[in-house]
């Protein structure tokens, strides 16, 4: 009988949720909900000096934010619980002591001084890969009790069997690595804590993971988990090495690489879809057949298949990730764009934190306006920022029409007609526009360029009778004295 599929995504709370860490979790998630199976996150938090505060809930909150739920976690609970290994020290030290005992680990009295003496030595002696030389190895039961009432610290050791580990990594196939080249390794602190590679390995057996789809960086650190299920006479999960995510540049993805925005929490904050990030994460190392890159969550969990994982890196593209977002932009309600945008207008002070109901209405008015060009939220303070300046910044590419006669002669028509009209909806500016064409006798690009530019300062923008309501009669007026100030 096929055992029922359970993946986790094990992040540790050393930090915030990263890009890496998303595309991880959803891998393992849409492999999951594919074969009707249970995603789980569990939280590896032995490496107590380095948690930072807030890392926790910044991996939960922001895998709930982009549509990424697990059916067991810390938060929730479930069967295998606890999902924290803090909270399982006692299951990994029965285990060690198991091991112990039947002569698969030793202790190690090394100390850190003398480990690094070693591993120095052997660099100088042109070791591609130092390891530990086995010095506590052959240790008699004397030596270990002398060492023992002298107080000595130790640390337990994996007694690591000659011979090759081999598996199949449902990414790269077949791969193999030579015990010799990896030597005996720490599954238990000093303090008690276990090592990552223990500690997983005994997590993954206990919480019957199936599946374990993880970064490339982890493959080195397979062999030592198969090495822990080797030892309890376990049946190891299935794993899958996903490739390196690279930038433009095409250079390996690093938290310090600032030509990125790196973690989940400030795509949020910048006004990012979850939906939008949810595809765009999906498409990082997997294709979908066919040409079609808009896949909504339900058909990505449908067309998720492991042979279609890739092979070679993955390029975090952002001109892609800015035209996906903004598709998903286009395709929100009226309702949701508002609640889009408005608390980037807010957040800048041109919007009150308690608008009324008629500076709602013209909130939504200014973003339908932006609908279409708009590629992440708060870009909405951007876009529309010349419709809370008094004064026009002109463009340097209406620096000419500026200078022409003809613009003058608009500016004074259009400021004639403002004063004899008061304009309220959109049509009325239409008319207003007519007027002035009817007085200059001016029409087309040689009407409307100047017009745009009197009022916006910019060459390019949505249509002007709507762009002209939105500014306002009062704001119209002030902005045509500054020219005519200007060009007296």
């Amino acid at each position: 009988m096929t055992k029922k599929v359970r993946v986790r995504y094990a992040p540790s709370p050393t930090g915030f949720l990263h890009i890496g860490g998303a595309r991880t979790a959803l891998f393992n998630y849409l492999y999951a909900k594919h074969h009707d199976g249970t995603f789980i996150v569990r939280i590896e938090d032995t490496d107590v000096e380095r948690n930072v505060e807030g890392g926790e809930a910044s991996q939960l909150d922001n895998l709930r934010w982009l549509g990424i739920i697990p059916e067991e976690s810390i938060d929730i609970g479930g069967p295998y619980a606890p999902y924290r290994q803090m909270e399982r020290l006692s299951l990994y030290k029965v285990r060690g002591e198991k091991l112990l005992a039947n002569g698969q680990v030793y202790k190690c009295f090394c100390s850190t001084e003398r480990l690094q003496q070693s591993r120095e030595e052997q660099k100088e002696r042109g070791v591609a890969a130092p390891h530990y030389d086995g010095t506590c190895r052959a240790l008699t039961q004397h030596q270990i009790q002398e060492k023992e009432a002298a107080g000595e610290a130790y640390t337990l050791r994996m007694r690591v069997p000659e011979g090759t580990y081999r598996f199949h990594d449902l990414v790269r196939g077949n791969v193999a690595f030579e015990s010799k080249d990896i030597g005996d390794w720490v599954i238990m602190k000093t303090n008690g804590i276990p090592t990552y590679n223990f500690a997983v390995a005994l997590d993954d057996y206990d919480m019957d993971i199936t599946h374990v789809f993880r970064g490339e960086e982890h493959l080195s650190n397979t062999p030592k988990q198969l090495m822990v299920f080797e030892a309890f006479g376990w049946t190891p999960p299935q794993y899958g090495h996903m490739t390196l995510i690279v930038n433009e540049e095409r250079k390996k993805l690093s938290k310090r690489d600032e030509t990125i925005v790196q973690f989940v929490s400030q795509y949020r904050e910048l006004g990012f879809l979850p939906e939008a990030m949810f595809n765009f994460f999906a498409l990082l190392g997997w294709s979908p057949e066919g040409e079609q890159e808009l896949l909504s969550k339900e058909a990505l969990i449908e067309q998720f298949d492991v042979r279609r994982l890739s092979k070679s890196v993955s390029m975090f593209d952002q001109k892609k990730l800015m035209w996906m977002n903004n598709q998903y932009i286009k395709r929100l309600s009226v309702d949701a764009l508002v609640e889009l945008v408005l608390p980037h207008l807010q957040k800048a002070n041109v919007v009150p934190v308690w608008a009324n109901e008629e500076q709602l209405a013209w909130v939504k008015e200014l973003a339908l306006l932006y609908q279409e060009q708009l590629t992440y939220g708060a870009e909405i303070v951007v876009l529309t920022k010349h419709y809370f300046e008094e004064r026009v910044n002109y463009e340097e590419e209406a620096q000419a029409w500026l200078e022409a006669s003809e613009t003058t002669a608009i500016a004074a028509a259009l400021t004639t007609a403002l004063q004899q009209a008061t304009p309220n909806s959109s049509a009325d500016w239409e008319q207003l526009i007519k007027t002035v064409q009817q007085r200059t006798g001016l029409k087309g690009k040689a009407l409307f360029m100047p017009i745009r530019i009197l009022l916006t300062g910019q060459t390019h923008g949505p249509e002007l009778p709507l762009v002209m309501k939105l500014l306002g009669k009062e704001l119209l007026v002030k902005r045509l004295a500054q020219f005519s100030k200007v060009n007296i």
